[in-house]
């Protein structure tokens, strides 16, 4: 959310100022993304939710893919549905786990691949990129 803000600032560089103060997201908006980002500042949630973005695990899978405890996932995984980077659905007795379907979510998980250079697994594979079957994945 934009807001007009009109503020006298003390020195008057450019135009350019006001600019970004008309554009500036509110502070609500503000808090939301960095509580957001404050969530996948932890390594191991951010491995959690990469995870999620791709696709819907159990909190068993979810920790043997990651090499961690349940009760440790189960943890992370509080804090992120909590956070609403992720959703749940249970089926019987299990509960299922995904990346939630926000602009929120899916613009963290564009930018954490971005910025560690990870290309997504839905991503088209090169035509000179061969992969020999039955590959082990390391995490």
């Amino acid at each position: 959310m934009t807001g007009k803000i009109t503020v006298n600032l003390p020195h008057s560089h450019d135009l350019r100022e006001q600019n970004v103060l008309t554009h500036m997201p509110d502070g609500e908006t503000i808090s939301t993304v960095a509580e957001a980002m404050k969530l996948l500042g932890d390594p191991s949630r951010l491995r959690i939710f990469w995870i999620l973005c791709h696709c819907e695990e159990c909190v068993l899978n979810i920790a043997a893919m990651t090499g961690m405890s349940s009760p440790a996932v189960s943890h992370h995984l509080r804090l992120l549905k909590s956070g609403g980077l992720i959703v749940s659905r249970r089926a019987g007795k299990e509960m299922y786990y995904r990346a939630a379907e926000t602009e929120l979510a899916q613009a963290l998980h564009r930018a954490s691949e971005q910025v560690a250079k990870i290309s997504c697994p839905d991503a088209p594979i090169p035509e000179d990129a061969h992969t020999p079957q039955n590959q082990e994945v390391s995490l």
